[in-house]
């Protein structure tokens, strides 16, 4: 399992260099929403892929504290923006959010800033209405965060935002 998260690193890091065309920095000013939302100058963004843990949702922490998971996932976008500087591509338009994908510099890599914060534990893999991920590579690198039970997985009561958001889902539909 070691192997794979090695090359989960490597697939996602490459040597650092200016923002290619096409990019935008991430810079202070920014609102952030959530854990993989902001807006900036009127324009909504979302990191492709990835799901924030669910603010209003809550966690046990080591001792003993109840602890807003949104939040927690927000305070790690934001420490991961102020000490990383990442640059974004939109990949996607759907309605009025522009999903984008973003990477992080890292010493003297690259890294992608959605599988980061999945990697980190404090962000999950997005799931499609059918189940699957939007990214596959993002559900594998979820699975060896929870393995390594980091982040959030820490915590035996963390609930998965995809269980949540499909249960809402059911109950809006009535099925």
């Amino acid at each position: 399992m070691k192997a794979l998260a090695i090359l989960i690193a490597v697939s996602f890091s490459a040597p650092a260099a200016a923002a290619p065309a096409g990019y935008v920095e991430l810079r202070p000013g920014l609102a952030l929403e959530s854990g993989d939302s902001w807006t900036e100058a009127g324009a909504n963004y979302h990191l492709y892929g990835v799901q924030a843990c669910l603010r209003g949702t809550f966690y046990t922490d080591l001792s003993g504290h109840r602890e807003d998971c949104g939040d927690a996932s927000l305070a790690v976008i934001a420490a991961f923006i102020a000490d990383t500087k990442p640059v974004c591509t939109p990949v996607a338009t759907i309605g009025n959010v522009v999903h984008v994908i973003c990477y992080a510099t890292v010493g003297e890599d690259r890294v992608d800033l959605g599988n980061l914060m999945i990697t980190s534990g404090y962000a999950f893999a997005a799931l499609q209405p059918n189940g699957l991920p939007y990214w596959p590579a993002y559900a594998v690198a979820e699975q060896v965060a929870r393995e390594k039970r980091a982040g959030l997985w820490r915590f035996d009561d963390v609930q998965h935002p995809a269980i949540l958001l499909g249960r809402a889902a059911k109950a809006r539909t009535g099925k």
